[in-house]
């Protein structure tokens, strides 16, 4: 967990329906500590409308990762299965984070699925808990399911921890994040990309004697407020005090006196200048979706960039969750999927492969079919 075992948590209902909760922490700090509590949060399905938060005493605390387990099912083959009522939205329904997912269909109509997840109630281990899921799965899948399986992963979670080989074309495309207004790429199609690039970051020292104020106005999207913490969080910045505003227009301003890890304030021009461009990585790009050909398939790719620490980007809801149901609301069935890490010497990402079938609807060879895919399922990402 994100919170230090000594820490206390209050909770507040809205006054009226429709208000937010407001939640309340109460606990030793450690180095990206408001990172990980929005971890928590987004890994709850909640959605964080406004926060303030405040630096405390330094107590480092630790705690041990989450096992992993594969869950194993082979079933009848059904349009849409991925999603909608089924799979994936079972597992976030009921707490658990997809960390890697193999799906593979045999020419016979089958599916062989395999999920490598955790559990963020931690209670995968009890008898209770897996028959809770093996119940709603059951619901689920019906008579369509053949067979189950649960188990801890083994060496087998290894084997499928990296991604099939990227051709040096796609990876340059999904990998760089630099846009220009020219761009004709798949990234640059859709209007919101504009739109993203509508953000301002100021640096001012002038009002506070032991901390930098920083200054952001952006664009809203799903997860904002973990890319910027995140951002902290890799820079080794603490934040003292932060203002998160309610969504206006379309747009957030962020207000967040910082220090660096050593206590100090963020003066040389340099620092200041890579800690903001930095930021504006974070909330241009916080996540690429292109199409390409893989061979004689049509393969769509999602890529964001993951914690300096291996953890991958949260949001309101998994990634797999919103890319499948995007495809199902356009009548496009996942013939395959699978999630992986890519790795550069100065970052990582978390990848989502899904190859496509093709149907009456939308010919996966029309570049115009192809961009309305891309726009589609970005915005879903991006909650717009």
């Amino acid at each position: 967990m994100g919170v230090p075992s000594d820490g206390a948590v209050l909770i507040l209902k809205g006054k009226k329906p429709g208000e937010p909760h407001v939640i309340t922490v109460n606990c030793p700090d450690k180095h990206g500590l408001g990172c990980d509590i929005c971890r928590i949060i987004l890994d709850f399905g909640l959605y964080i409308t406004n926060g303030v938060t405040f630096y405390l005493n330094d107590h480092p605390s630790y705690s041990a990762a989450s096992p992993v387990y594969l869950l194993k099912f082979f079933y009848l083959d059904r349009k849409g299965l991925l999603h909608g009522n089924h799979v994936t939205q079972v597992l976030c329904e009921l707490n658990l984070t997809i960390q890697k997912v193999k799906v593979m269909t045999t020419p016979d109509g089958r599916v062989l699925d395999l999920f490598f997840i955790t559990d963020n109630m931690e209670l995968l281990h009890t008898k209770e808990r897996q028959d809770d899921m093996y119940k709603q799965l059951n619901a689920v899948l019906g008579e369509s399911c053949i067979s189950y399986e649960l188990k801890l992963a083994g060496p087998e979670y290894e084997c499928h921890h990296g991604i099939s080989s990227l051709s040096l074309a796609v990876a340059e495309e999904l990998f760089r994040f630099e846009l220009s207004d020219k761009e004709t790429r798949s990234q640059a199609l859709s209007p919101d990309m504009t739109k993203l690039k509508k953000e301002n970051v100021v640096v001012e020292n002038s009002l506070s004697p032991a901390h930098t104020l920083i200054q952001l106005h952006c664009v809203d999207h799903k997860g904002l407020f973990y890319d910027v913490l995140k951002t902290l969080k890799d820079c080794n910045v603490k934040i003292a005090y932060g203002r998160f505003s309610s969504n206006s227009n379309g747009y957030r301003d962020l207000d967040l006196f910082i220090q660096q890890k050593d206590g100090k304030k963020i003066v040389h021009p340099d620092k200041q200048n890579r800690f903001c461009s930095h930021l504006k990585v974070e909330m241009l790009h916080p996540l690429c979706v292109i199409i390409s050909n893989r061979g004689p398939d049509t393969e769509l790719l999602v890529a964001n960039s993951v914690e300096f620490s291996g953890k991958e980007r949260r949001r309101e809801a998994p990634p797999v969750y919103d890319v499948t149901l995007s495809l199902k609301t356009l009548g496009i069935c996942i013939f395959s999927a699978e999630i992986g890490r890519h790795s550069s010497p100065d970052r990582e990402w978390e990848v989502y492969r899904f190859l496509l079938d093709e149907n009456s609807r939308f010919k996966l060879s029309s570049i115009v079919a192809r961009n309305q895919i891309v726009d589609k399922v970005r915005r879903m990402l991006m909650g717009w």
